[in-house]
């Protein structure tokens, strides 16, 4: 991807070094405001609460302490958008006395900054090609693009949706409508997943974007509110539709950032491709469990985000990714 000396967005927030279940995942989204889109929707019969009980109390705990988060947090209480700031433990190296600096020694450089760095000024550009696109996009539309933020984190992060995790993956909050990565995803992406590359990285960027443009166009609140009336398999089929909608749109900006800017390098719609392949429900059903559950699909199989991605970039057209009217898909 062609990406250097270009046009940096502002609206990323580096908390690296800070740290905080994940609402949101790699594009899981939650309500917010917004114009609606006609998806089909039954009668409201009222919602339901309760307690979680001793036994999922217990749980709960456990999974925190696996995925080394602080219980306090949850003992402590609170609401999303009002955590307590969290810092994710750090293992504490101790030299021997003879060892130890003294107090005008020079510190050494993170052996991360330069390749970090690197990264962070890569994922603006992409942030601003995406913000140059969808601002355009909406203008035609007679509407106004409000520009998300995008937050770099190590381990765990504090969103308005709640407290994020590095093993959960990338995710967008409508909430605080911001999206929030730890760049160790992509390292997993290429190494765990085979899907390396700038494009591909690229992709999960405009993924999320996507989410974020379903929450401005009132998308995500209409989707949540149906799927709290629905059963889990229709919930998890209304979620797939949504899913694959961003992979069309995520799509729909490679064309036409490549038609304006000439973003795009031999192979860089293959890395795409590749990386929206590796992620499909089906291929990660059958590496972690080692069959595959359709019903139990929440992002599309692999072949479907691969169709709808190709039809965005190919199609450059809003109205083409339009998957909850698509019969099949």
């Amino acid at each position: 991807m062609k990406w250097r000396g270009r046009r940096q967005s502002d609206n990323v927030e580096d908390r690296r070094g800070a740290g905080g279940p994940r609402r949101g995942g790699f594009g899981f989204p939650f309500p917010s405001g917004g114009r609606r889109m006609r998806i089909p929707m039954p009668q409201s019969r009222g919602g339901r609460s309760g307690g979680i009980g001793i036994f999922g109390l217990l749980v709960i705990l456990g999974l925190m302490w696996f995925f080394g988060i602080d219980p306090r947090i949850l003992l402590g209480g609170g609401q999303p958008g009002q955590m307590p700031e969290v810092q994710m433990p750090r293992p504490q190296t101790q030299l021997p006395p003879a060892q130890r600096p003294g107090p005008q020694a020079p510190k050494s450089q993170s052996p991360r900054s330069s390749r970090t760095d690197e990264m962070k000024q890569f994922i603006s550009v992409v942030l601003a090609d995406t913000e140059d696109t969808w601002k355009t996009i909406f203008r035609q539309s007679g509407k106004r693009y409000r520009e998300p933020t995008l937050v770099l984190f190590e381990g765990g992060v504090r969103s308005a949706c709640g407290v994020g995790m590095a093993q959960m993956g990338p995710f967008y909050c409508p909430l605080d409508q911001k999206l929030y990565i730890d760049l160790s995803f992509y390292s997993d992406l290429k190494n765990r997943f085979g899907a390396p590359g700038d494009f591909a990285q690229a992709y999960v960027i405009a993924h999320e974007v996507g989410h974020h443009v379903q929450t401005l166009l009132g998308i995500s609140e209409e989707v949540q509110r149906a799927k709290m009336r629905m059963g889990q398999r229709d919930a998890n089929a209304l979620q797939v539709r949504m899913e694959l909608q961003a992979d069309c749109l995520a799509g729909l900006w490679a064309k036409n950032a490549d038609r304006t800017k000439d973003i795009l390098e031999p192979g860089d719609i293959d890395e795409a491709l590749n990386a929206a392949s590796a992620i499909g429900d089906d291929k990660m059903q059958r590496k972690t469990q080692g069959y595959v559950v359709p019903d139990a699909f929440t992002h599309g199989s692999s072949e479907q985000r691969v169709r709808w991605f190709r039809r965005g970039f190919e199609s450059g057209d809003f109205n083409q990714c339009d998957t909850f009217s698509a019969p099949s898909l």
